[in-house]
């Protein structure tokens, strides 16, 4: 069993940075996927970033140019976020899964609020 802790989270005014960690506890075999999701008040739930273990990135339409996704060794995942907005406002979810979909592990998520 993975174990997967957020930090980070925060309030924060319109325009200001921000940056998110998440720290898995195992790893999993092969080719994986680190994640970052985030769920709104009414429990939707809307894709970030994500970065491969071969290094490959993909971002959400909403994010791309403002929010950055880098891992580190020992499947540390962060999110630098900058030029925030009061839509970005959200429960953000790490989520840390095989290429093959065998394994699917989510963090708790840690709260970003950004407001005057």
């Amino acid at each position: 069993q993975v174990r997967l802790v957020e930090s980070g989270g925060g309030l924060v005014q319109p325009g200001g940075s921000l940056t998110l960690s998440c720290a898995a506890s195992g790893t999993v075999s092969g080719v994986n996927i680190m994640a970052w999701y985030r769920q709104g008040p009414g429990g939707w739930r809307e894709f970030v970033a994500q970065m491969s273990s071969t290094g490959h990135r993909v971002y959400g339409d909403s994010v791309r140019g403002r929010f950055t996704i880098s891992r580190e060794l020992g499947n540390t995942v962060s999110l630098q976020m900058s030029n925030l907005k009061p839509e970005d406002t959200a429960l953000y979810l790490c989520n840390l899964r095989s290429y093959s979909g065998a394994n699917d592990y989510w963090g708790q998520g840690t709260q970003v609020t950004v407001s005057p």
